[in-house]
């Protein structure tokens, strides 16, 4: 019963992938009917590449940055609905509505909001930052795109760590607050050691979404202003399917696959440490 599964996902995934291995050692440009082997040469030309190594700087840049803050501003999310609050059922639905919209669409509105919308508001604040539409700035670029990642991220992390939460057996804090533990003590010595491995699978799955991050750059930015916010995945579409480098910039995905591999593995060994030292 499983066989025509493995199929269609090796046909439609494992194959593709293989070729693109296979050209990334060629000089295809994606659409010539002959091509030439040239070894390792796309390899070797990717670091002398500015123009990529200016897209895994801000890639990484805004991953860190965005993976931190959702990750902090989901649990403490999470831990306000975990509450003895009215309506919870209602706020978990939404919190997590942004889950459910479509990634261009919510750029598309937001890219409104903030080229009109905010300018305006700051106008009449007579707030000189909030004037000006930060997409338009090569600077500030990259933080609209944050806003807006961060922003929809958070309705499956809220989830993931409200599901951690209620893991929690309730005895445990009835018991520190008898030894007159605060609410930091609390956090710090029963609630985060208990949800670890929630902490965990969030930090690696959001880093590696955030490494992959498309959507929002191309409903925000488009890359622009300038190359300011080009993500590697932004740059390995226009690059292959508009630049007439589809076997360069299959090297470039070999290498970025590899390089999210790597951070995830790397991620999994410290946090798991971490779990069994908790």
């Amino acid at each position: 019963m499983t066989l025509p599964a493995v199929l269609l996902f090796f046909a439609f995934h494992t194959f593709p992938a293989l070729q693109g291995v296979f050209y990334s050692f060629t000089n295809w440009d994606g659409l010539s009917l002959t091509y030439d082997f040239v070894g390792f040469k796309n390899y070797l030309n990717l670091f002398k590449d500015a123009n990529i190594l200016s897209s895994y700087l801000f890639t990484f840049k805004f991953a860190i940055v965005a993976t931190i803050l959702v990750n902090v501003l989901s649990l403490l999310i999470a831990m306000g609905l975990n509450a003895r609050i009215k309506f919870k059922n209602f706020f978990r639905a939404v919190y997590f509505l942004p889950n459910v919209l479509g990634v261009l669409i919510v750029g598309f509105i937001f890219n409104y909001i903030f080229a009109n919308v905010v300018p305006q508001l700051g106008n009449r604040l007579h707030i000189g930052f909030l004037s000006v539409n930060i997409l338009g700035s090569e600077n500030l670029a990259w933080i609209g795109i944050v806003i807006v990642a961060v922003w929809q991220a958070c309705a499956l992390n809220v989830i993931l760590y409200l599901s951690g939460l209620q893991t929690v057996p309730q005895e445990l804090y009835e018991a520190s607050a008898l030894d007159g533990a605060n609410k930091w003590q609390e956090f710090w010595k029963i609630t985060f050691p208990m949800i670890a491995p929630f902490f965990t699978i969030n930090m690696v799955l959001a880093m590696k979404n955030f490494l992959m991050v498309f959507d929002h750059v191309i409903a925000l930015t488009g890359g622009g202003p300038g190359d300011s916010t080009q993500s590697i995945s932004l740059l390995i579409y226009k690059g292959g399917f508009q630049g007439g480098e589809f076997a360069y910039q299959s090297a470039n995905s070999v290498i970025y696959f590899i390089v999210i591999m790597l951070v995830s593995v790397f991620q999994m060994k410290v946090l798991q440490k971490r779990e069994l030292d908790m």
